[in-house]
C-alpha cells in the first residue's frame, strides 16, 4: 500500500520564465521549494512560510495563485506519493536566491527543456513543467 504525504509546492520563476528548483541536504532530487502545511495552514500560507524558511524570501500568501491539486510519486521517499498543492508566485523572483534551513542548493530549470534528468522530482518533471511552459499559465 503507498502512503500519501501531503505538501504545498511553490513555483518560482524568474523573468526569463525558468522554474526554482531546491535539493535538500542528503537527498539527490530536485524539487519544487515547499513542504508539509502545519495544522491549521492553507496551501498559500504553507508555501509561503517553507519559501521563507527555505529560501529567505517573503511572499504574501494571499497572492500565491493556485496551480491545481496533484499526485506524483515522492521523489525522496520510496514507496511514497505526494499529494500536492501547486501555487505559483505570479511575479518574477529578481536577485540571487541563497538556500537555507534544510536545503543544501539551489538551480533554475527551464520547464520546456527538462532533457534526461533523472535527478528532477517526478511531480516537477510529470505535472508542475507541463503546466507551467504552456503559453495560458
Amino acid at each position: 500500500m503507498t502512503r500519501r504525504i501531503h505538501v504545498t509546492a511553490v513555483v518560482l520563476r524568474d523573468a526569463a520564465g525558468a522554474v526554482l528548483l531546491v535539493r535538500k541536504r542528503g537527498t539527490r532530487m530536485w524539487m519544487n521549494p515547499g513542504g508539509k502545511p502545519e495544522a491549521g495552514e492553507t496551501a498559500e500560507e504553507c508555501g509561503a512560510r517553507e519559501v521563507r524558511e527555505e529560501l529567505g524570501l517573503v511572499l504574501d500568501p494571499a497572492r500565491l495563485e493556485p496551480v491545481g491539486l496533484f499526485e506524483a510519486v515522492a521523489a525522496n521517499e520510496p514507496g511514497h506519493t505526494v499529494v500536492a498543492h501547486v501555487v505559483a508566485w505570479p511575479d518574477p523572483v529578481e536577485g540571487p536566491v541563497e538556500p537555507a534551513a534544510e536545503i543544501d542548493a539551489v538551480r533554475w530549470s527551464d520547464p520546456s527543456d527538462l532533457g534526461d534528468d533523472p535527478t528532477l522530482a517526478p511531480l516537477y518533471v510529470d505535472v508542475i513543467a507541463p503546466r507551467v511552459a504552456s503559453p495560458a499559465h
